[in-house]
């Protein structure tokens, strides 16, 4: 599957089948996001993969109680240290800007698990001392995310998106 159709025919998949993911699909998904770009090249992400039942399961009561965490056969949890000095990113970004960089390595994530037949969906409700607490996560990280992956049991229909020229202008704010 090339880039664009991964783009338009993902989805966020909240019903697994029970079927593990191969370890080598697994690890190419991975690789995608240690591809990802960031700001300077800092990297400042870790990523812990869960494929324990009870982790997972853990993990979703901590996602308040959705339980689709729990079913998926892996959840990512994408934790990111703030850079702060040696950055480019400009005074108004800030700490804020390694949040932009986890969010492209969650993407680049979502797209690769597409191109390969994994669905997948981003977690943005969790406790994050919950989370923190459970897979021992040091304090000078932060907790960005979390992504379940697994094999879609049904895939939704696409949301609609706002047309082309709905968001897109050229050269000027001329919406």
């Amino acid at each position: 599957m090339d880039v664009f159709e991964a783009i338009a025919t993902r989805s966020s998949i909240r019903h697994y089948e029970d079927k593990p993911i191969p370890d080598e699909v697994l690890r190419h998904i991975m690789e995608a996001v240690r591809l990802a770009p960031s700001g300077s090249n800092k990297q400042p992400w870790r990523y812990i993969v869960v494929k324990d039942e009870a982790i997972r399961r853990s993990l979703a009561a901590a996602s308040h109680d959705q339980s689709f965490v729990g079913e998926a056969p892996v959840v990512v949890v994408a934790c990111c240290r703030p850079a702060h000095e040696g950055s480019n990113r400009g005074e108004w970004m800030g700490e804020y800007g390694t949040l932009l960089d986890i969010a492209i390595g969650l993407d680049h994530m979502q797209l690769a698990a597409q191109a390969m037949g994994v669905g997948s969906c981003w977690i943005a409700s969790f406790s994050e001392g919950e989370v923190r607490e459970l897979l021992d996560v040091p304090g000078e990280y932060w907790i960005a995310g979390l992504m379940s992956l697994g094999y879609a049991k049904k895939r939704p229909q696409n949301t609609p998106r706002l047309s082309f020229d709905e968001i897109i202008c050229e050269e000027k704010w001329g919406f």
